[in-house]
C-alpha cells in the first residue's frame, strides 16, 4: 500500500502541475498510509493510568540523529492546538514533506536499529528491510511541491482510514502518453529553472561586486567630504582671523589718523609762522596716508579673493552632496534588487534541494560503477596473462609451421624428381606402344597415391587455415603455401593430360 500510495501521489501531482494543498485526496491518503507504516509493530508503553502507543517517540529521535531536524521539532512543539502526541507526529510528517527531507530523516532513523528496538518489536516494518525500501521510495517525493497549512487543521482527532478505491486499477486507463509528456515538460521546466538559478547566482555575485565597489567609492567620497569640510572650516577660521586683523588695522589707522590730526592741528597752531616745517610734516603725513590706504586696499583685495574662494568651495560642497544623494538612491535601488534576488534564490534553493537528492543517488551509482570498473580491471589483467600465454603458444605454432614448410619443400623436391623420371618414361612410351598400357596402369596407381597425399595435404591446409584465424601474422605464409599447392596441382593436371594424349 505504501508503494501504491507513493507512486499514485507522484503521478497525480505531476499531472496536476501545481503545488499541493492539504485538501488533495492522494496526499491525505499518503499521510494515512505513512501513519500506519510507522504504527506497525509499536511497543505498548504502560503508564499508571493507561497504555501509550504513539509514533511521536521514535520521531523525536530524529532530532538527536539529524541536527537539521531540530527546527521541525521546535516548530511542532510551538504549534498551538496540538494536545496529543499523535497530532504532533502528523504535523511533523507534513512539515518534513514540505521541506523535502522526509526520506533523509527516516533513513537516519532506520540505520539506528538499536535505538528503534526500544520503540518497535523485532517484526515491525521499520525494523525489517521493507522499511528501507519504503524510505528509498520516499526520495521520489522530492519532486513534489506542497504548501500545507498545519496551524488551522485539527490533527489530534483525525481518523486514519485507507481508501482502497483510489488504488484499484482501471483497465481502460488512457492518457499515459500525455502524462509522460507532462512529466517531460516538468523536467524541462526544472532544468530551465536550474539554469535560471545559475544565471541569477551570477547576477547576484556581479551585483555584490558592484555594491562593494559602490560602497568603497561611497566611503572614499565620504572621506573626501570630511576632508573638504575640514578644509572649509580651516578656511573659515583663517577668514575670521583675517577679518579680525583687518578690523584691528582699521582701528589702528583711525587712531593714528586721529593722532595725526591732533598733531597737525597743534602744529598748525604752534608753527603758523614756520610754514616750511609744516609743509614737510604735511608731506610726510600724506605719504603715510597713501601707504596706509594702499595697505587697506591690499587687505580688501585679499578679503574679496577669500570670499570668492568660499563661494567656490560652497558650490563644490553642493555638487558633492548631490553626487552623494544620487549614489545613495542607486544604492537603495540596488539593495531592493538584491532583496528581490534573494527571495528568488530562496525559492530556487528549495527547488534545488530535490535535485541535490537526485545527485546523491547518482553519486552512489557512480561509486558502484567504480567498483565494477575495478573488477573489470582485474579481469583485464587476467586476460592479459592469458594473452601472454597465447603469444607463447603462437611462437611455438610458428616454429611448427616452419618445420612443416621444410617438410613440404622436401616433398616438392621429391615430386619434381618423380616428374623427371616420368618424362623419361614418356619418351620410352612413345617408342613402345605395347609397354605403354602397362605403364599407364602403374601411373594410375601412382596418381591415386598422389591424390591421397594431396587430400592429406588439403586436410593439413584446413588445419593451417584454422591456425590462420587464431594467429593473424601467419596468413601471408599460408597463402604462399596455397599458391605452391595450386601450382603443383596444375602441373599434375598437365601431366595427366599429356599422359592421356
Amino acid at each position: 500500500m505504501a508503494k501504491l500510495s507513493i507512486k499514485g501521489l507522484i503521478e497525480s501531482a505531476l499531472s496536476f502541475g501545481r503545488t499541493l494543498d492539504s485538501d488533495y485526496p492522494p496526499l491525505q491518503q499518503f499521510f494515512v498510509v505513512m501513519e500506519h507504516c510507522l504504527k506497525h509493530g509499536l511497543k505498548v508503553r504502560k503508564s499508571f493510568l493507561s497504555y501509550n502507543k504513539t509514533i511521536w517517540g521514535p520521531l523525536e529521535l530524529v532530532e538527536k540523529l539529524y541536527p537539521e531536524a531540530e527546527e521541525i521539532g521546535a516548530s511542532v512543539r510551538d504549534l498551538p492546538g496540538l494536545k496529543t502526541p499523535l497530532g504532533r507526529a502528523r504535523a511533523w510528517l507534513r512539515l518534513a514533506l514540505m521541506q523535502k527531507k522526509m526520506a533523509d530523516y527516516l533513513r537516519c532513523l532506520i540505520i539506528q536499529r538499536d535505538l528503534l528496538s526500544e520503540f518497535y518489536e523485532y517484526h515491525a516494518l521499520m525494523m525489517e528491510e521493507e522499511g528501507a525500501v519504503i524510505v528509498g521510495l520516499l526520495v521520489g517525493l522530492n519532486v513534489i511541491d506542497a504548501n500545507l497549512c498545519v496551524k488551522g487543521e485539527d490533527l489530534d482527532s483525525q481518523v486514519g482510514v485507507i481508501d482502497f478505491s483510489m488504488y484499484l486499477k482501471n483497465e481502460e486507463d488512457i492518457g499515459n502518453k500525455e502524462r509522460n509528456v507532462q512529466i517531460a515538460a516538468i523536467l524541462d521546466q526544472k532544468n530551465y529553472v536550474e539554469e535560471l538559478n545559475r544565471q541569477l547566482n551570477s547576477t547576484v555575485s556581479s551585483l555584490h561586486s558592484r555594491v562593494d565597489s559602490l560602497e568603497k567609492s561611497n566611503t572614499k567620497l565620504i572621506e573626501e567630504l570630511a576632508i573638504a569640510k575640514n578644509n572649509i572650516i580651516k578656511l573659515q577660521e583663517e577668514n575670521h582671523q583675517l577679518r579680525s586683523e583687518n578690523k584691528l588695522i582699521l582701528m589702528k589707522t583711525q587712531q593714528h589718523l586721529e593722532v595725526t590730526k591732533v598733531d597737525v592741528e597743534t602744529e598748525l597752531q604752534t608753527y603758523k609762522h614756520s610754514r616750511q616745517g609744516l609743509d614737510e610734516m604735511y608731506n610726510e603725513a600724506r605719504r603715510q596716508l597713501r601707504d596706509e590706504s594702499q595697505l587697506r586696499q591690499d587687505v580688501e583685495n585679499e578679503l574679496a579673493v577669500q570670499v570668492s574662494m568660499k563661494h567656490e568651495i560652497e558650490l563644490a560642497m553642493k555638487l558633492l552632496e548631490k553626487d552623494i544623494h544620487e549614489k545613495q538612491d542607486t544604492l537603495i535601488g540596488l539593495r531592493q534588487q538584491l532583496e528581490e534576488v534573494k527571495a528568488i534564490n530562496i525559492e530556487m534553493y528549495q527547488k534545488l534541494q530535490g535535485s541535490e537528492d537526485g545527485l546523491k543517488e547518482k553519486n552512489e551509482i557512480i561509486v558502484r560503477l567504480e567498483e565494477k570498473t575495478n573488477k573489470i580491471t582485474a579481469a583485464m589483467r587476467q586476460l592479459e596473462q592469458r594473452l601472454q600465454q597465447a603469444e607463447k603458444a603462437q611462437m611455438e605454432a610458428e616454429d611448427e609451421d616452419k618445420k612443416y614448410l621444410q617438410e613440404c619443400q622436401s616433398k616438392s623436391d621429391n615430386l619434381q624428381k618423380q616428374i623427371s623420371q616420368k618424362e623419361k618414361q614418356l619418351v620410352q612410351l612413345e617408342t613402345d606402344l605395347k609397354i605403354e598400357k602397362e605403364w599407364r596402369q602403374t601411373l594410375q596407381e601412382d596418381l591415386q597415391k598422389e591424390k591421397d597425399a594431396l587430400s592429406h595435404l588439403r586436410n593439413e591446409t584446413q588445419q593451417i587455415i584454422s591456425l590462420k584465424k587464431e594467429f593473424l601474422n601467419i596468413q601471408d605464409e599460408n597463402q604462399q603455401l596455397k599458391k605452391i599447392y595450386h601450382e603443383q596441382e596444375q602441373a599434375l593436371e598437365e601431366l595427366g593430360n599429356k599422359l592421356s594424349e
